[in-house]
């Protein structure tokens, strides 16, 4: 979907940093055509069931419920934020999207991603992400940056193992489509990896 752009990759690398340092430049230098929103959430009822699929009491949660919140909270961030502001002619960039169902349900959950794939094309339909923005680091070194795992996270609190097959399940997804991806080395400093959205961006045509 032209001008819906996503921001991907393992937790704690840094994602959610480097989307509040893109908003600030962007309001910065002028952009007010670009909204800016996450998931799972973004929007009332979204949000409501992010703290269902996020809350470390709910370690119990099979795998398959799992997948469907995401996708079911998907579904109403897609109605309330993200179609309204397509439609208006704005560009929305989104932390997360379904490409972390892929390769967190999907691949690491070991669901298939042909099952995860089909809950989401009922939850999508063509609203797919023009392109993704994949900020590349192993879990590993995301955990030793950012020091240590978030334990009232629910998501953050499964082993390394876990983590790694996510990894490789997003490596798995940009050598699928490399054409819809694009891969910013995220082991530099904040700044640099900052520097680095944005010139991708600028390169898209996204940015001037």
């Amino acid at each position: 979907m032209k001008n819906f752009i996503t921001i991907e990759g393992c937790d704690g690398v840094g994602k959610t940093c480097q989307t509040a340092l893109l908003k600030e430049y962007c309001l910065q230098h002028g952009y007010d055509n670009i909204v800016f929103t996450r998931e799972p959430g973004g929007s009332k009822i979204a949000e409501q069931i992010r703290k269902i699929i996020l809350d470390a009491n709910n370690a119990e949660m099979s795998d398959l419920c799992e997948a469907f919140l995401y996708a079911a909270s998907r579904i109403q961030h897609l109605e309330d934020i993200v179609k309204p502001a397509l439609a208006e002619g704005k560009i929305v960039i989104c932390d997360r999207f379904v490409h972390s169902s892929y390769a967190y349900q999907g691949v690491a959950r070991q669901i298939g991603l042909s099952r995860v794939r089909a809950i989401n094309e009922i939850a999508v339909g063509e609203y797919m992400p023009q392109f993704t923005v994949f900020l590349d680091l192993s879990p590993e070194a995301a955990f030793e940056r950012k020091g240590g795992k978030d334990v009232t996270d629910r998501l953050e609190n499964v082993d390394i193992d876990f983590h790694q097959k996510v990894y490789s399940g997003y490596k798995q997804l940009i050598d699928e489509a490399t054409d819809k991806f694009v891969v910013i080395d995220a082991s530099g400093s904040t700044e640099q990896t900052h520097q680095k959205v944005i010139d991708a961006l600028i390169k898209k045509g996204v940015l001037k």
